[in-house]
């Protein structure tokens, strides 16, 4: 998780470690269409599009992983 945190924002990080991490605190995924998918975490969700065709996740999706664990408290 102190990767998500730190500054300035890190790039190889593993989507599928990012969303993991979300769904270890509860919360649950939809699929969307392509890559779209959400994530809702204590009645408070956020969208995110999977990488493709990498794997790592990119700069945005990574601040915005920092954003949703922000608003629901988490912190490292």
């Amino acid at each position: 998780m102190s990767a998500i945190f730190a500054k300035p924002t890190k790039v190889n990080i593993r989507f599928a470690d990012i969303e993991s991490l979300l769904v270890s605190l509860g919360g649950e995924v939809s699929e969307g269409a392509g890559s779209r998918m959400s994530v809702t975490v204590s009645g408070k969700t956020a969208h995110f599009h999977r990488p493709h065709p990498g794997k790592e996740a990119k700069k945005y999706q990574v601040d915005g992983a920092r954003e949703f664990l922000q608003r629901l408290g988490v912190m490292p």
